[in-house]
């Protein structure tokens, strides 16, 4: 335990990993917060980077959910939050024979054909475009986001494959994501620690950098609330679509 709170790389991978996790559970950059994993990864494996995170990505659904008290959608969270607790039983029941790679590279590709779909439905119909509420795509999305939030903590790009095309005002979405996001992680808990990752140098490690939660995560919010839609927007697929080719590039080199 002392040579991973001693080390200065760790350090150096970690609290930029905190605080743009934390920036997009405040609503700002949205899927980004995927970079978390993978970032702490270069200096430790990546399960006990995800076992680190759980307990900080807790605190901060604490402090986003406060931040975007009152402003959701209810029909959006009611659709997905059934289908999100299958896909972290799923989650828990293949984790010894589903790779991170491969769900990276799954998440990766899904995401890319999602946000050129966006750019064709832009051109087709212009940036005013919004898809209908569909009770069965948010069952099945919210069951890809319990799945791959569980096995590598990156269910943000499958919520907004559902979530973005509806187009509801940013501040509502950032507010259902919150809740979303909170449920999902706070369930997330018992089978992690069934699995034995909260030992005392996992958590010892949280409570160190659990400081840079709440901050970075008001700073997110802050911002959001300050972005016009026709900028959030492009801007939140643009995130998506860096995050598509980062884990479609993670999922192949996994197989090398």
């Amino acid at each position: 335990m002392s040579g991973l709170l001693s080390d200065p790389w760790f350090y150096a991978a970690a609290i930029p990993a905190v605080i743009l996790v934390g920036l997009s559970k405040g609503g700002f950059g949205g899927a980004v917060g995927f970079v978390g994993v993978p970032l702490m990864a270069l200096t430790i494996p990546p399960v006990q980077a995800a076992a680190i995170l759980l307990p900080i990505l807790c605190l901060m659904d604490v402090v986003s959910v406060w931040s975007w008290w009152g402003v959701y959608d209810r029909k959006m969270l009611v659709d997905m939050m059934p289908g999100a607790v299958i896909g972290i039983g799923l989650g828990w029941l293949t984790a010894a024979l589903v790779t991170e790679e491969m769900v990276r590279l799954i998440v990766g590709a899904v995401a890319l054909v999602f946000v050129l779909r966006w750019l064709y439905l832009q051109f087709r119909h212009g940036t005013g475009h919004a898809a209908e509420p569909n009770r069965i795509a948010a069952a099945f999305w919210g069951t890809v986001a319990g799945f791959t939030s569980f096995v590598a903590h990156v269910g943000g790009p499958p919520f907004q494959v559902y979530a973005l095309p509806i187009r509801l005002d940013p501040k509502v979405l950032s507010g259902t994501a919150a809740i979303f996001f909170a449920a999902t992680n706070a369930l997330k808990l018992i089978p992690y620690f069934a699995l034995g990752q909260f030992d005392t140098t996992n958590l010892t490690a949280s409570a160190v950098l659990m400081p840079l939660a709440p901050l970075s995560t008001i700073a997110g919010a802050w911002l959001v609330r300050r972005m016009r839609p026709e900028i959030f927007y492009p801007f939140t697929y643009a995130t998506v679509a860096v995050v598509a080719v980062k884990l479609l590039w993670d999922g192949i080199a996994g197989f090398w």
